[in-house]
């Protein structure tokens, strides 16, 4: 079965159909049959950007459920302490926590394949064994 890692950009887009890149991400998802796979850095961030409509959380649960889409917890202090030196390694760009807990997630799963929205960070950042993610909305 073929796992996507899933970022917040996509999963803001999803749910807003105002939003310019929603089109393009419902295309994806709709015609995506594998696994999603998240953080909870990166359900966190997305609840605080859908919160501008008061529907926007409940939308937001709904589809992590309805999707089965998993949500790994990484923020066990050494976890907190791996995240926060890949964040230092990319402060030009900047690279956020969510960014970090999601290549840290890359690693540990050994998947690759990335739904996102922040082509400028994930072209650049590389897990800590210096492997690319593949952008999968980049493969159209």
């Amino acid at each position: 079965m073929t796992s996507w890692l899933i970022d917040t950009g996509p999963l803001v887009a999803y749910l807003d159909a105002r939003d310019p890149d929603h089109r393009t991400v419902a295309r994806r998802l709709e015609a995506f049959s594998g696994r999603l796979v998240t953080t909870s850095a990166v359900v966190t961030e997305s609840m605080h950007l859908v919160a501008a409509d008061t529907r926007g959380p409940r939308l937001l649960a709904d589809f992590l459920l309805s999707a089965s889409v998993e949500v790994h917890d990484l923020s066990r202090p050494p976890e907190l302490h791996e995240a926060v030196t890949l964040m230092e390694a990319y402060t030009n760009l900047p690279m956020d926590f969510a960014d970090a807990t999601l290549l840290l997630l890359a690693e540990a799963l050994g998947i690759h394949d990335l739904l996102t929205l922040d082509r400028r960070g994930f072209n650049a950042f590389r897990t800590r064994e210096g492997e690319a993610l593949l952008l999968v909305l980049d493969l159209e």
